[in-house]
C-alpha cells in the first residue's frame, strides 16, 4: 500500500493518511459496521472498551479472509458524541499499523441499541 499525504494540503489531524493506493492485483474486503459487542452479547460500558471490541471483531473478519490489520486501507468510524473522540482515537491507534489507513470519523445521533457509542466499518486489500 502507498500512503498519499500531499504537501500542498493540510496534514492529517490525527494518525491517518489522506489517501491509500491499492496496487493492482489485490483482493478487496468490505466489512459491515462492527459494534462493541462480544459473542456472549456483552457490551462494554465505555467507548474504549467498545472500540477495542469493534477492532477485535474487525480483526476476526480479516483473519477469516486471510488478512490482517496491516491490510486496512480505510476506516469509517461513528461515535455518538465529541466526548468519545479521545477514547476512540487512543484505542484505534493501538490497532492500526503503518502506513495508517485513510479514515473518516463522524458524530452520529445513535445506533440500533442505546448502549452502543461507537461503530467501525473498514475496507481492506491484500494480494
Amino acid at each position: 500500500m502507498r500512503s498519499h499525504i500531499p504537501a500542498d494540503i493540510r496534514p492529517p489531524f490525527a494518525r491517518y493518511s489522506h489517501g491509500i493506493e491499492v496496487p493492482p492485483g489485490h483482493r478487496l474486503l468490505f466489512a459491515s459496521g462492527q459494534l462493541g459487542i462480544d459473542p456472549e452479547d456483552r457490551v462494554p460500558a465505555d467507548v474504549e472498551g467498545q472500540t477495542r471490541r469493534c477492532f477485535e471483531n474487525v480483526r476476526a473478519i480479516l483473519r477469516e479472509a486471510g488478512m490482517t490489520l496491516a491490510d486496512l486501507v480505510r476506516i469509517n468510524a461513528y461515535v455518538t458524541g465529541r466526548e468519545h473522540l479521545p477514547g476512540y482515537m487512543k484505542v484505534r491507534d493501538e490497532f492500526i499499523t503503518e502506513p495508517p489507513p485513510a479514515s473518516t470519523l463522524m458524530i452520529v445521533s445513535g445506533f440500533a441499541r442505546e448502549e452502543f457509542v461507537v461503530e467501525i466499518e473498514v475496507v481492506a486489500a491484500a494480494e
